[in-house]
Order: structure tokens, then sequence, then C-alpha cells
């Protein structure tokens, strides 16, 4: 059994496809923003975010409250709030699990988020694919409106904030922070250079806050509960919950919700049950987008300063593992294919790693390997940093970690020795 869970973001939903706004009020739901709309100034509000320690759940971890400053520093009358749900890694499902039954959470989020910054209007942005996620926030937002919650002087307040779903394009890249605004803006949602950041000319040339929708739906609870609440959940430098997902390869798949500091065996024996074949398992991949881990890490605290220094990290979350007997060719050429497929073109170097990582992945299985760590390594090194995101380090990210763990193995099918 997985050990005893704090709840932040996931109730018990039961047969209910969708929490509604009464059962969300029901557990708290809008008292954070009728008590920060009654006298708290956006200072205040910011302040408590990042006494919180509330860092991104987008997988790249930048704390929320430097975000929200950047932008509420501003003096221009017109910003923007993003709640980015564009999730297209495979083996991550809980953005999509998070607004289709909670979307709630999220939304307050935003208003919250539009008050400390200073912004009027906030998008929703999603997957065009995402029906039942859209369908769930426009009854949301529908709800809101009924309440007065959304729109003009909210709650009395003189506070005004509307709410935008936006469709956006089914590609990884169109997830990147200026790539979801190119997407709004109506362009086809490729990565921008930075700076300048979003904080300083977002959507329109104007200021925009752009947050991980699980980011966002952690702001209600924060600010009912207070930041020394919050940071008795979880570790020193992780404060909070996370969501994870499990996939096929375990006995219970699902989305769960788990304090940072839990281990991976506490995610994939204690959260799903463990391995559906019954084998051990021989290494851990944290996110698509991350460092493979060897199976001696299983012990291994979930916290991002405790994963950097393994050259890997949590990422959005979506755990996968390599199996005893399994063959590791086909799943390293399998990531490296998914980001040749999913980079967008614009940059030479990005171009070239992602191609290059295939076709010496490809080499292997066709025992025209030799050499291959140190091609990977050159290549990767090159790459490194030249990109208008950091698709470039994903791509990276796991092949290398894969070659260092399973050396042997690749050696052994490529028909070559570890130099000495």
């Amino acid at each position: 059994m997985a050990p005893e869970s704090p709840r932040i973001l996931l109730t018990d939903l039961g047969e209910t496809p969708r929490q509604d706004i009464s059962a969300y009020q029901t557990e708290g739901g809008y008292a954070a923003l009728a008590k920060t709309l009654e006298g708290a100034t956006p200072d205040a509000l910011i302040q408590t975010i990042e006494a919180a320690g509330l860092r991104g759940r987008g997988g790249a971890a930048f704390p929320a409250a430097k975000k929200w400053k950047i932008a509420a520093r501003s003096a221009s009358p017109e910003k923007y709030v993003v709640a980015n749900g564009g999730e297209h890694e495979p083996g991550s499902q809980k953005d999509q699990f998070l607004v289709a039954h909670y979307p709630h959470k999220v939304l307050e989020g935003m208003l919250l988020c539009g008050y400390g910054t200073g912004a009027q209007t906030g998008y929703l942005y999603l997957i065009a694919q995402m029906e039942a996620q859209i369908a769930s926030s426009r009854a949301a937002i529908a709800e809101m409106r009924e309440r007065g919650l959304l729109g003009s002087d909210i709650l009395g307040s003189g506070f005004n904030f509307e709410i935008h779903i936006h469709e956006a394009p089914s590609t990884y890249v169109a997830g990147e922070e200026t790539a979801a605004i190119d997407s709004i803006e109506g362009g086809p949602g490729k990565p921008r250079e930075k700076p300048p950041y979003p904080g300083v000319a977002g959507i329109h040339g104007h200021p925009t806050t752009v947050n991980n929708v699980e980011t966002l739906a952690h702001v209600p609870a924060i600010l009912r509960n207070g930041s020394e609440w919050y940071r008795r959940i979880g570790t020193a430098s992780s404060p909070g919950t996370m969501l994870f997902t499990l996939g096929a390869q375990v006995k219970s798949p699902g989305v769960y919700e788990m304090p940072f500091g839990s281990t991976f065996r506490d995610v994939i024996y204690g959260c799903g049950g463990g391995p559906a074949s019954g084998r051990a398992i021989r290494a851990i991949l944290p996110a698509l987008s991350s460092g493979f881990l060897g199976a001696e890490h299983l012990d291994t605290a979930i916290d991002h300063d405790t994963l950097r220094a393994l050259d890997s990290g949590p990422g959005c979350g979506g755990i996968s593992f390599i199996e005893e007997g399994e063959d590791i060719l086909p799943r390293i050429q399998e990531i490296a294919q998914f980001f040749v497929d999913e980079q967008c073109g614009q940059c030479p170097p990005c171009r070239m790693e992602t191609n290059q990582l295939l076709h010496i992945i490809k080499g292997v299985s066709e025992q025209k390997g030799p050499g291959f760590a140190e091609q990977i390594e050159r290549i990767t090194r090159f790459s490194h940093g030249k990109g208008l995101c950091s698709l470039i380090e994903m791509a990276a990210a796991p092949v290398i970690s894969a070659v260092e763990i399973f050396y042997e193995d690749l050696a052994k099918v490529a028909g070559t020795t570890r130099p000495e």
C-alpha cells in the first residue's frame, strides 16, 4: 500500500465525472478568492506563494512567485494569465485528469494569479483534441459566471477577470510557454527567442504569466491554509505534492497524488501495485524527457534537488520503467523517434541532434555502432543550450542516461566493447 498522502488536488470523486462548483465550495473552494478580495494586497498574495515555495509542475520547476513578480512589477494596464494544460508528453496524463475532474481548482488559481499580477484576462490552454477537458472547463466557467465569480466586479470587489479557453495544436513544442503565446496570438505554436520573457512581453507584447495547470491548482489551498501548512508537506526544496501518472506497465494504472520526498518504490509499488508482469525493475524513467535511473534508485526520494544531482528530474511525473529481460533498444529508439517527430524545425542544432541520435541508435540495432557512445556524447555536448526551447536537452537526457546504464547491452548488439 502507498503511504498516507495529504490530498491537496485530488479528493474522492466517487462516481462523479466532474467536481461541480457546489462540491468544490463544500471543501473550501473559492474561499481563498473571497478572502483575498476582501482586503489582501496583490503583493501580500505573492509573498504567501513565495513563502510556500511553490514550484512549477510542468517540468522546469521554476518558482511560481518569481514569474508572478515579473508581471506584477510592470506598469502595463494590460496583462494576461495562461494556465498551460497543453500536455503532450507520452506517459503523462495528470493535466488532462486534473482539468477533466477538478477544473475549479485550476480556474480559482487563475483568478488568484490574475489578482496578484494585475491581469484581467486568462487563457486556459488545452489541446484541441481534449474534448472531455474542454467540456468540463466550459461547464465550470458557466457555473462561475452564474455565481458572480467571473466577469466584472467579482464578488463586489472591483476586480475584473475573464477566462477564455484556447484550443491549441497537438504538437509537443506547442506546450512550451512562448509557443503557447504564439498559438494564442494566432500563430503555429512554435517557441520564440528569449529574452524578452513572457512576464515582460507576452501576448501581444503585454506581460503574461504562464503556469502549468497543476501549479495553479495548488494556489487556492496555499492561500486558504497558509505557507507554513504547505511547507510541512513534501521536502524543504520541493514543498507540497505532485501528480504522477502510471501506465499499463503497473497493476493499477492511474494518476496519483503523492508528497515530494516519496520514493519511486512508493509510487510504482505502493500506488501502482508494482509491474503487471511481475518482473523486477531494472531502470526507472521519471518522465520521458528525464534521465534514466538504475534500479538502485527505487528508494531514492523524488525531489528536484535530489534528482538533479543524479542528472535526472521529476519532469511532469509520467513514470515508466525497464524490466528485467526487456530489450532496451526498441525503447530508446522509440524515445529518439518521438523527439525527431516533435522538434519544430526552427533550430538547426536541434534538427541535427535529434536526427543524429536516432541515426546512431538505429546503427546500434543494425550492428553498425562501434563508437556510438562517443558519438552521442559529442553531438549532445555541441548542441547543449543552442535551441529556442529546452527540447535539445529533453531529447538528450534519456538517450545519454540509457547509454550509461545499458552500455553493455548496447555494445553487445553493436559488436563493440567499452573503451579502456
